[in-house]
């Protein structure tokens, strides 16, 4: 097992650990989360043993083999399946003690070297290796490319697909899925959930915590807290955990006001000074239990477009690609102004492509883009960041776009995205990359688009952050394309899909569940490990899916017939369960302030704490309502 006890750990001046503890137990599966900056990638390298700890131990068997993904993939000449079976360093060191036997000619060795390649697998390991890179979206042509023909995010799906490779007894994750889509991420859950040995996972995709995990360690107030579960069960528990800690925090404070007042009273007076100087020990004795703070800090939301068209864009019989290659073939579809779509489709299918052509930054092939009068987009695409001035302040990148604006008004919009004080007025090329995309999404907030085009805008950014643009979007009037690997942010802010495929756009009849179990119901094994024998079954085999594929569409629309009446009422809550979300979170935000328990404030936080409390019976309320609806629509689907 992992065992820290009384970790202490520093990175210069700043204390990320405080005499932390927690013990890790073999074959768990553990999300590692706490907000950016917190010391979850230190942890990291106090396991892989790149750290050593200020004080206290970090223990884990001697024997254990660790796998992590490295953050660098050197431009080499090995190809994709080479540098993926190099994952597995047990295999590759009995590989060169066969090719040393054979050269020897010592039969022994060789049979040896043999025997253990049984034991490991090592025979079948090409296919592994094949059937890793294929679950990751490389093509079976690719797998004999050299790595540096590869871009910087394939680069890092090989340098994943290695670490998978690696039997390991550990498996450290550092977001994993932050250069992956959402069918590779999807495949990737699946296979985690086979992995036999111990993960640690830093992630900031409440879903993939969600359907990998078992545990939650979290990182908070330089100490380290284990909840069993994943991380829905972890917000459960913590909203409990806290609710108990104001509860008696708000009586200590009462039973120390009460100390207080007692030796304020009676400390000057002969026949009471025993019992005062008692109470002044016993006040000095109480430990104090620290008040709830509300661990989002950001406050933002999308500024109201100057206008809103009802049509705002349309693709007529569009062909989209790059030079001579086609990507994308007679896309018809219009964007009105209600419009929230999310994007599905594998990795190459054309999602980027779409988006790009919507946004005016790629001309169609064949075919006309046309704009609706009044049209503003705004579009944040996956190479937004290179596009930011690393010479340039935040509040210059603003001032900029909007000279006319008064400078604390650019400051005080800044601030909800922590951009304050020196972090508003310094080059931002020192920032993080997190750091760099709330930037990003700043500027495009203030333009003010009626029509909002994001491309991953999650990449980077941690649990606090997306939750505060998923309530933002919530609110947003325009229409709303967006492509994400994060289902969370998928699910709550889009209320229907295109389905990208075979250079198509078409609407998706289903949610991310039915997109799931299409997924896996079409699960394509890597081609290498095809015997081409079976070519002829195969033909039969695609025939008898066409087949099913049409039943299934017709089942799909007969479902979506039946589930439309209740998918409107369900359409109906949601808004109002995002307005007291929302209004919920500006209370934490509120709660979450020192200001909030001064003694003249007394009145206000009763009344936001009474507020509090109606909203949460509000919230329980339209939840079962929507909840029953849900079922209404789970026992459509089932039957």
């Amino acid at each position: 097992m992992i065992s820290i006890k009384q970790l202490v750990l520093q990175r210069g001046q700043k204390v990320l650990l405080d005499k932390a503890n927690a013990t890790i137990f073999p074959g768990q599966k553990v999300g590692l989360i706490g907000r950016n900056g917190m010391g979850k990638s230190s942890l990291f390298g106090l396991l892989l043993g790149e750290l050593q700890p200020d004080q206290g131990d970090v223990d884990r068997p001697a024997n254990w083999v660790v796998a992590h993904v490295a953050q660098e993939t050197p431009a080499l000449d090995t190809s994709a399946l080479d540098y993926t079976l190099d994952g597995d360093r047990e295999l590759r060191q009995i590989e060169a003690e066969l090719i040393q036997a054979e050269e020897a000619h010592d039969g022994n060795q060789i049979a040896h070297c043999h025997d253990i390649l049984h034991t490991i697998g090592g025979y079948s390991a090409r296919a592994r290796a094949g059937e890793l890179l294929a679950g990751l979206g490389f093509k079976n042509s690719q797998l004999d490319q050299p790595v540096r023909s590869f871009s910087g995010g394939w680069r890092m799906r090989l340098n994943l697909a290695q670490a998978l490779m690696c039997r390991s007894d550990l498996l450290l994750l550092d977001e994993p899925t932050n250069h992956l889509d959402l069918d590779t991420v999807i495949w990737l859950e699946g296979w985690l959930n086979r992995y036999q040995g111990t993960l640690v996972l830093i992630s900031h995709d409440r879903d993939f915590l969600d359907n990998t995990v078992n545990a939650i360690l979290h990182l908070e107030n330089q100490q380290l807290t284990l909840y069993t579960g994943n991380y829905a069960d972890f917000e459960r528990q913590r909203a409990e955990r806290l609710s108990q800690q104001q509860q008696l925090f708000d009586k200590q404070q009462r039973e120390a006001a009460h100390l207080q007042s007692f030796i304020d009273r009676f400390r000057a007076k002969a026949t009471k000074a025993r019992q005062a100087q008692s109470r002044i020990k016993a006040l000095e004795k109480m430990e104090r239990v620290a008040a709830v703070r509300v661990e989002s800090p950001f406050n933002f939301s999308f500024r109201e477009p100057e206008s809103l068209p009802h049509q705002l864009l349309s693709l007529d019989h569009v062909d989209g690609g790059y030079g001579d290659k086609v990507i994308l073939r007679d896309v018809n579809q219009a964007v009105v102004s209600d419009m929230r779509i999310g994007l599905i489709g594998v990795n190459g299918a054309g999602k980027s492509t779409l988006v790009k052509m919507l946004a005016g930054e790629l001309a169609p092939l064949v075919g006309e883009r046309k704009e609706g009068k009044g049209l503003k987009v705004g579009y944040f695409a996956q190479q937004q960041l290179e596009q930011l001035d690393p010479k340039a302040s935040a509040l210059l990148h603003l001032q900029r776009l909007d000279p006319n604006t008064r400078e604390q008004e650019l400051r005080d919009f800044l601030g909800g995205f922590l951009f304050s004080g020196d972090m508003a007025t310094t080059p931002i090329e020192p920032f993080s990359g997190g750091e760099k995309t709330r930037l990003a999404l700043a500027i495009l907030i203030w333009q003010r688009p009626n029509l909002l085009l994001l491309d991953e805008p999650t990449n980077h950014l941690d649990l606090a952050m997306r939750d505060a643009l998923t309530f933002a979007l919530q609110d947003y009037n325009g229409a709303l394309i967006v492509v994400s690997h994060d289902r969370h942010l998928l699910s709550t802010t889009t209320d229907q899909f295109w389905l990208v495929a075979n250079g198509r756009v078409q609407v998706y009849d289903g949610d991310l569940n039915d997109y799931r179990d299409f997924l896996k119901a079409n699960t394509v094994s890597a081609p290498s490990v095809v015997d081409p024998a079976d070519s002829q079954a195969a033909v039969v085999a695609s025939n008898d899916r066409k087949a099913q594929k049409r039943e299934e569409a017709e089942a799909r629309q007969r479902l979506a017939n039946a589930r439309k009446p209740i998918e409107q009422k369900l359409k109906q809550l949601e808004p109002k369960l995002a307005k007291l979300q929302a209004e919920m979170a500006t209370l934490q935000t509120w709660l979450g302030q020192e200001s909030a328990y001064d003694p003249a404030n007394k009145t206000e936080l009763q009344n936001t704490l009474q507020r509090q409390t109606n909203i949460k019976a509000e919230l329980e309320a339209l939840e079962e309502t929507w909840l029953m609806h849900q079922m209404e629509l789970e026992e459509l689907k089932a039957s």
